[in-house]
């Protein structure tokens, strides 16, 4: 998981900061239209394999995205509650994402299964079965961010930049892994050639919305402190 906390700069450029807001409001679409348009595609549903480019897209294409963008200081839909319950929000969506990752996993695994074919063969399944797995525990690593009780003796600070950090590579390598998704047979057989540009385009920006906010967040409050 990946949390963003920054106030905003009032010495900043405006057009800099409608720049960033736009692109946050531009990763919102993309979330939304990217994930529609893979359930068009794959029909949830027809088939076991339907389920995997469907539950994949809607965990690192919707709910991991949403889940950080929800500490975006311009474009989030939550911007009013507490940091605090923003966390658990946070962290519930996480969990949601975790949770249709690894069903998309067993529907690609029993699809597999029923087919005769061997498992994690191709680049695309070996970096997925390593995003699902570094999601899952980036999740349970989070616990003691919610339940602060069970941090005693660490250092809240430096435990949210590891956690920003490696939920940033876990981010990244979902953005990867939907790319190479995007390359399979399946895909490329079901779109034309604009489509698959412009769907390749959607994991691709939203992937470098994402580093650009978390890195100048950090970036940000090492200079308040320096």
């Amino acid at each position: 998981m990946v949390q963003i906390k920054k106030e905003s700069d009032p010495s900043e450029p405006r057009l800099y900061t409608l720049t960033r807001a736009a692109s946050a409001a531009v990763s919102h679409l993309i979330s939304f239209t990217f994930t529609l348009l893979i359930a068009l595609l794959s029909r949830p549903g027809s088939s076991w394999f339907s389920w995997h480019p469907f539950l994949m897209t809607l965990a690192f294409g919707f709910f991991m995205t949403e889940a950080i963008l929800l500490f975006s200081p311009h474009v989030s839909l939550v911007k009013k509650l507490p940091h605090k319950q923003k966390g658990r929000v946070h962290w519930i969506l996480q969990c949601l994402c975790v949770t249709c990752a690894v069903l998309g996993l067993a529907a690609i695994s029993y699809n597999k299964h029923l087919n005769g074919k061997a498992h994690f063969t191709s680049w695309h399944g070996l970096l997925g079965l390593l995003t699902v797995c570094a999601a899952g525990a980036q999740s349970l690593a989070a616990v003691p961010l919610i339940y602060t009780s069970l941090a005693r003796g660490w250092s809240l600070a430096k435990f949210k930049r590891y956690h920003a950090a490696s939920g940033l590579i876990t981010y990244l390598l979902g953005s990867a892994s939907l790319l190479l998704g995007l390359c399979s047979a399946w895909f490329t057989a079901s779109v034309k050639d604009y489509i698959w540009y412009l769907a390749a385009l959607c994991p691709a920006l939203s992937a470098l919305i994402v580093m650009n906010q978390v890195s100048t967040a950090y970036l940000a409050k090492k200079r308040l402190q320096s």
